[in-house]
């Protein structure tokens, strides 16, 4: 989206006009000649480097810096991004295999992996293995278990399970009545009736309570849960006649359990670890052996007949595996602490209800939901473009064989003929729609087909800061001279992006929004985004005056191509990304804003400053029209709920999360223009000292602006970890955020030896900011983000890193698609590009009345 023109001195200041979309460069460093590097070759090759070299008074600094800057060089050499990208197609192809293999021989699915193992990752925060498990709250297992009975059945240990169980449903429900005796439970708005029966012991009593519901289908429960044994170590002291009875007793009653499961949910809870030593002396003979044999006993005995793997007893021993690592916190030794039991309430809770409401954040047991119509036609343009591009590729292959090779006339040399102009017109864009293609296969693979495992996050100090740590070592790493000096250059807005991104990319996937201090500062770094975007544009219009349809829709594609594709392949709509429908909606408005007439540029200006106070009236303007709709929630409301706005900018049937993404920012844009504008100004009256070496402003006014800059970074730093409520400091965050942004500018390039230094690690993934932001969603974090993907299941840190490897080399590749087919869609000529943008918005109003047939879950 950035202009060649850009490069030139006069508007230098327009190269943060890819805020929010990205650059076009492709490559980190230059590829490096192969060989030994002597001092000419390296002082070419790395100028920056043979410049800090030559500065060097000592021998061992010298030394010091030839070491670090021949590291680099020995880095890039061996890997290139295009090396990368093939390495990374290795690796999807291998773990798509190899992930499907696993699942068809008998990997198991989420529902065996809900209930059967998992671990604590702190906190009494449980992780099923391969899936995530939804925290149900109140209103939604009234919703899932209305008019349903549910049944626990057994001992005090399932009356603690049952406990737990009916919290979620009520939380206000107190541990009361006799131990040993039946408990009713019922709650009368949502007619949900759960039951404890004590049955402490498995034996006819117990059967004759099943067979009465196989009989009597009206006091049937639909979910029935059940488990004991320690009565009966208890009773016979563990003898070894009292197991083999257990054995026998479960077996006469397995095949009613199976006929029960039929239409009901059936679960064997498996016996919990006891702490041995803190049992009480009539409790010394339940050991962690004996009820191992138990255990075996359940599991070998139920199910056993395998005539129906729809009527199988579902085996809960998720919580079992949860209380090895918590009994120790028991008080009496057998029953357990309360962390525990809700791990497994809340294990249970998921196995019956993510089948029914399908929450996002809980994929274990919820089904795939089904294809609809977009995504099928979605899949089938992208297999006729395959189809297309194979057949030309044979076409022009078998042609170029068979024709001979034609004489020049003038040189006597034999030329190849050119290819046909239809075929090599459509090659390079047919290439590339099949490369989206097969990236977008991989988007679904991994978010919307059952082939890849997901985690729920969890937040901890430690997996957020050390991260950040390592990346910005990372970026010092890779610190080179920059080509200008200039105030916010080129290569210093692209820094500013890429360590922007990777910080939200960390705090997304670290889960690091719930530490309200790192959220508020994030939530500087989203409004540092739009800053830029009115920085940038604001910059190119003053400067350039280009205020034509083609640079208007070029700025459009490349911001919403990979989000209207994700839109159609992923069912979501789209204020789903809502970064980009942002974005596009700023962008739109600083363009009205500038193209009104009248029409005001910096040469029109120049003539007279009667101009330049009316560009401060049109911003002026600005600022009341962005007013007006903040305190005015009923009136943005009814505009942005008009058809067919309101497909574009609705979530879930409201317009709430627009209003609340465009509030939260709504000042940063104007800012941003503000900001350009003052500063083009001194640029162009000289006021500012920007030669490399140079401290922007004179030594004094220099160092005032630098204390106060630093004062006012901390002190925003400091009310911003001092935060209580989101809420609140929400409402602040509209007015304050600019302070932190100047301050970091001002910091940032007002010494000059800061000016001529950028990181280029930074940079490159500046470049690629928007491709990284989006593709987040489905194929580094999971479930839309609620969750983690994983690849390299049983190993976190390999895990990320794989995950990660792959997921910046397709934000790269879609960068270059999303570059190569914004110069083919969007034409010069004025006839071609008009055409274009009414099939464009033929098409997409055909998309809006597809989508209002089949709205997905989101």
């Amino acid at each position: 989206m950035e202009e060649t023109a850009n490069k030139n001195s006069e508007n230098e200041a327009a190269t943060a006009l890819g805020a929010a979309s990205g650059g076009n460069e492709l490559s980190l460093h230059p590829t490096e000649a192969e060989g030994s590097v002597n001092a000419p070759l390296f002082s070419s090759l790395y100028p920056s480097a043979a410049a800090r070299l030559s500065a060097c008074c000592h021998g061992g600094a010298k030394m010091a810096v030839l070491a670090y800057s021949l590291g680099k060089r020995e880095i890039n050499q061996y890997f290139s991004i295009k090396n990368a990208k093939i390495l990374s197609l290795v690796a999807v192809i291998l773990l798509t295999v190899s992930h499907s293999v696993s699942k068809y021989y008998g990997g198991g699915d989420t529902c065996e992996w809900l209930l059967s193992s998992g671990r604590f990752l702190g906190d009494s925060v449980w992780q099923p293995y391969g899936c995530m498990m939804h925290k149900y709250r109140s209103i939604e297992a009234k919703s899932c278990l209305g008019h349903k009975r549910v049944a626990f059945i057994g001992d005090s240990r399932i009356r603690q399970l049952f406990y737990s169980y009916i919290k979620i449903i009520n939380s206000d429900v107190r541990e009361e009545g006799n131990k040993h005796e039946n408990i009713p439970f019922e709650d009368q708005s949502s007619s949900v009736n759960v039951d404890f029966l004590w049955y402490a012991e498995v034996n006819n009593s117990l059967k004759e309570r099943l067979v009465a519901w196989t009989e009597d289908t009206t006091t049937k429960p639909d979910v029935i849960i059940l488990g004991a044994a320690t009565w009966s170590i208890k009773l016979h002291s563990g003898s070894s006649e009292t197991l083999n009875q257990y054995r026998s007793n479960l077996s006469a009653i397995a095949h009613i359990l199976e006929k029960l499961a039929e239409e009901s949910n059936v679960y064997w809870v498996l016996q919990d670890p006891v702490y041995e030593e803190i049992l009480s002396d009539n409790r010394k003979m339940i050991t962690n052996q004996q009820i191992d044999l138990y255990n075996d006993a359940a599991i070998s005995t139920l199910n056993s007949s395998k005539r129906n793997a729809k009527a199988r007893v579902k085996i809960l021993s998720a919580s079992r595996e949860a209380a090895l690592e918590t009994i120790s916190e028991s008080v009496d030794g057998l029953h357990l602490p309360e962390s525990t039991r809700s791990v497994g309430a809340m294990v249970l809770m998921n196995s019956v209800c993510n089948k029914i409401l399908k929450p996002i954040d809980g994929s274990c047991c919820s089904p795939l939901p089904p294809p609809n119509i977009l995504q099928k036609l979605s899949a089938f343009v992208f297999l006729v473009s395959i189809v297309i591009f194979a057949a030309l590729n044979v076409l022009g292959y078998k042609k170029h064989h068979k024709s001979k090779l034609v004489s020049d006339v003038e040189s006597g040399e034999e030329k190849k003929p050119t290819s046909a102009g239809l075929a090599g017109g459509l090659r390079s864009p047919l290439l590339a729609v099949c490369k989206m293609g097969l990236i977008m296969a991989y988007f679904y693979l991994c978010d919307r087909a059952d082939i890849f495992m997901k985690e729920q996050k969890f937040y901890t100090h430690s997996t957020f800061f050390i991260p950040l740590i390592y990346i910005f070592v990372l970026g010092i790493f890779y610190s080179e001279n920059s080509k200008e000096a200039k105030l916010l250059n080129r290569e210093q807005t692209d820094e500013w992006k890429g360590w922007m991104q990777l910080v939200i990319l960390i705090y997304h996937i670290s889960g690091a929004s719930a530490f309200i201090p790192v959220y508020m500062h994030v939530r500087v770094l989203v409004a540092a985004y739009l800053f830029q975007t009115g920085y940038g544009h604001f910059s190119f219009f003053w400067l350039k005056g280009d205020f034509g349809l083609y640079r208007v829709c070029q700025v459009l594609f490349r911001l919403n191509f990979l989000v209207v594709v994700l839109c159609l392949v992923m069912d979501r709509p789209y204020q789903f990304y809502y970064f980009v429908p942002l974005v596009t909606f700023w962008f739109a408005v600083i363009y009205g804003t500038l193209a009104m007439w009248p029409q005001i540029l910096q040469k029109k200006a120049n003539g007279s400053g009667f101009w330049h106070m009316a560009v401060l009236v049109k911003l002026l303007g600005l600022l009341f029209f962005i007013c007006f709709f903040a305190y005015s929630q009923g009136l943005f409301e009814s505009v942005f709920s008009v058809w067919p706005i309101s497909t574009l900018f609705e979530l879930q049937g409201s317009i709430h999360e627009w209003w609340f993404r465009w509030k939260l920012d709504r000042f940063a844009v104007i800012n941003g223009m503000l900001f350009a504008f003052i500063y083009l100004v001194l640029q162009k009256f000289q006021v500012l000292s920007e030669g490399k070496g140079e401290p922007l402003f004179s030594t004094r006014i220099s160092n005032c602006l630098l204390f106060i800059s630093v004062v006012s970074f901390l002190t925003y730093s400091i009310w911003a970890s001092s935060c209580k409520n989101k809420t609140e400091c929400n409402e602040l965050h509209p007015y304050i955020s600019v302070v932190q942004i100047l301050a970091f500018i001002l910091i940032r390039n007002i010494p000059g030896y800061a000016r001529s230094i950028y990181s280029s690690f930074f940079a490159w993934f500046g470049k690629i900011s928007l491709e990284l932001f989006i593709c987040q969603y489905h194929i580094w974090l999971a479930a839309d983000t609620k969750g983690i993907l994983v690849l390299i299941p049983g190993n976190p840190m390999l895990n990320i890193i794989v995950s990660t490897f792959i997921f910046v080399c397709v934000a790269h590749e879609i960068s270059q698609i999303t570059n190569e087919l914004a110069q083919v869609a969007i034409p010069k000529e004025s006839g071609a590009l008009l055409k274009r943008l009414l099939g464009t918005a033929g098409f997409l109003l055909v998309i809006l009345l597809l989508s209002m047939h089949g709205q997905g879950r989101y």
